[in-house]
């Protein structure tokens, strides 16, 4: 989505191109360019594992819930808000399915639609008090964090494992991707896979990346982040842009959830600790200005590959402590932060 100054067509605003490549494109390719060079780093120098595609298919395995979650977290962050409460949401949904379907006898359906209407609650909730009452983003999403929280404890307090058996065969639900797999150590051939999850999670990046790029809504919500005042001159209602975009990070958080849900099989109150800082981690690497006005979803996928890419590097390398880890992902984001830093130089540059 090209990012650059507003003018007006009648009430309907666009873009207007500088004639150079766009800030969200330059962050795009940015993040596209530092995960290939990872990815191909791990394959000469840490093994034929990352060569194998099943090694490529279990990063979407294990993240297609942070990559629905991510999508959501840019939407708000390109508004120029934040959602910190998308890691205890998942938790809740995770514990309010699971106690649904094993001790109230819910079916699949009807967990899904407590997923979402789970999601819809806090996106409508949050939404309202942030767009229309016009309180920090911050401090609402901080009380919501704490709320999802609480409620899950009371859902129910400790971990337990999904018995119902419709559950349990779409958990074990495999998608076998042909001519992708590869020979074992015993010579016997295994197919590559991919959870369910994954088909959802790149969907909804497609889905979201057509509505960023070719709605009225999206563009909205790049006009609002890049500028209020603009954005009310050209006359697009700002509150409503915002309440939308809270609305779908809620929508997507209860999507996500239960994808989580459908790739750990159990409820549990500690599920996705820490989800919200990486879906953060990763819409910043795929390029979403913290300052809004700049993102886009193509990125914000990549990012979540950068990102779990980064640690998988790290545990191969032998540094299993979780500092390890930590410490790099706070490397990159800073590499990230910086590179957005000096492509807001840029803009600022290009203006005078």
């Amino acid at each position: 989505m090209p990012t650059a100054n507003i003018v007006t067509a009648g009430k309907t605003p666009r873009l207007k191109s500088r004639g150079g490549i766009s800030d969200t494109n330059l962050l795009l390719m940015i993040t596209v360019s530092v995960f290939i060079a990872m990815y191909i780093c791990a394959i000469l120098f840490l093994g034929s594992g990352f060569l194998k595609p099943q090694t490529f298919f279990n990063i979407l395995n294990e993240n297609a819930s942070l990559i629905i979650l991510s999508c959501g977290m840019s939407i708000v962050m390109i508004t120029g808000g934040i959602d910190i409460s998308v890691g205890t949401l998942t938790a809740l949904v995770c514990m309010s399915c699971a106690v649904h379907l094993d001790y109230q006898g819910g079916s699949v359906l009807t967990s899904l639609l407590l997923a979402l209407g789970i999601g819809l609650a806090f996106g409508v909730g949050q939404g309202f008090l942030i767009a229309y009452l016009e309180i920090q983003p911050f401090i609402v999403t901080l009380a919501g964090m704490f709320f999802a929280k609480g409620m899950t404890t009371i859902v129910n307090a400790t971990q337990f494992n999904v018995e119902n058996e419709a559950f349990r065969a779409l958990k074990a639900t495999r998608l076998y991707v042909p001519g992708m797999g590869s020979v074992n150590k015993l010579g016997a051939y295994v197919p590559a896979y991919v959870e369910i999850g994954v088909v959802v999670a790149v969907v909804t990046a497609i889905l979201l990346f057509c509505l960023l790029r070719w709605t009225r809504l999206g563009r909205n919500f790049y006009a609002v982040g890049g500028n209020t005042q603009s954005a009310n001159m050209l006359g697009i209602n700002v509150k409503r842009t915002k309440f939308m975009a809270y609305l779908l990070c809620g929508l997507l958080a209860g999507i996500g959830g239960f994808v989580y849900f459908l790739h750990v099989g159990s409820g549990s109150p500690s599920h996705a600790s820490g989800a919200e800082m990486n879906a953060i981690a990763s819409s910043i690497i795929g390029g979403t200005m913290l300052t809004g006005g700049v993102g886009n979803i193509a990125g914000t996928f990549f990012g979540v590959l950068s990102l779990s890419t980064i640690k998988n590097i790290v545990s191969s390398l032998g540094l299993d402590e979780a500092w390890w880890t930590n410490i790099t992902v706070a490397a990159m984001i800073c590499l990230f932060l910086v590179i957005q830093s000096v492509v807001l130089l840029r803009k600022n540059k290009s203006k005078q």
